[in-house]
């Protein structure tokens, strides 16, 4: 009995795999630092557990009596000895800022570092990220774009599979939606014409949807008679949707009466900066 309470001083169950504690580095070795942690033996940090990435020195990455965090990665041995490492830390931290960007909808900034035939691959926070050719604004000249930083967001994140999709494509668009506000009134010039609506190219490489319903008071039988590709519109802007880099337009606000805008649309557009300030009254009034 007198020897197994003896083994059990050895040890400090306190410390346990996967837990972060707080440390100082008080001696380098060939093949790591040791750790001054408060227990009876000095933990050790691997070299190769210092960084994410290759260190060449690591009194540059761990100097000698700085005290920080570092995670457990391997319990006591027979010596009392605990392993740790600043690189797994470092990998935990940069998935938990990775998920609150993706929760709170944001863009980041990633270097590509490779290019497949799908796509990208780039070094997001440490982490290995992939971006799909379909969600790239440049897609034509993938191996013109290592070394490059590119904002992207977050599309797919899987902490437990090691698995995080971006894209480039979305980012751009949200940051191009972000110089708009609600109510403004923008001018552009049309993309395109579909069943549902009228695209609108704007300034800062934003596309505004007019849809059907926000071009006026009246039915509208046929936008193709309203519209033509190249047309220049002035809208107010109706909605705003950063996450997806969407911005609806309305028009039939600019109306004097219902269907104005189907018999007389050029004169209307002529007429948008006035009739915009007078609706702008008319709802600050209401």
């Amino acid at each position: 009995m007198e020897d197994f309470e003896n083994a059990l001083a050895q040890y400090d169950y306190e410390f346990q795999r996967g837990q972060i504690i707080t440390g100082k580095p008080i001696n380098y070795d060939t093949s790591g630092v040791y750790i001054d942690i408060g227990a009876k033996a000095a933990a050790f940090l691997p070299s190769e557990e210092a960084s994410i990435r290759k260190v060449a020195d690591l009194s540059e990455i761990v100097p000698l009596n700085e005290e920080r965090e570092f995670l457990i990665i391997r319990e006591q041995n027979a010596d009392g000895q605990i392993t740790l490492s600043l690189r797994q830390l470092a990998f935990r931290k940069a998935w938990d800022e990775l998920s609150e960007v993706q929760a709170e909808e944001r863009s980041l900034q990633v270097r590509v570092t490779g290019v497949n035939k799908g796509g990208v691959t780039v070094d997001a926070h440490g982490l290995r990220g992939f971006i799909p050719r379909s969600h790239l604004t440049e897609r034509n000249n993938l191996e013109g774009l290592v070394g490059q930083s590119l904002s992207v967001t977050v599309l797919e994140l899987n902490r437990e599979k090691k698995k995080l999709v971006l894209s480039n494509r979305l980012a751009t668009r949200s940051e191009s939606v972000s110089q708009f506000e609600l109510g403004q009134l923008v001018e552009g010039t049309v993309s395109g014409i579909k069943p549902f609506g009228v695209f609108v190219e704007l300034d800062g490489n934003a596309t505004g949807l007019l849809h059907i319903n926000q071009i006026s008071k009246n039915y509208v039988e046929s936008l193709e008679k309203v519209f033509h590709i190249g047309q220049s519109v002035k809208a107010l802007v109706a909605d705003i949707d950063s996450s997806k880099g969407r911005i609806a337009l309305s028009i039939k606000v600019l109306e004097r009466y219902p269907g104005e805008n189907l018999e007389q649309l050029d004169q209307v557009m002529a007429e948008a900066g006035d009739r915009y300030e007078k609706a702008k009254k008319n709802l600050t009034r209401d």
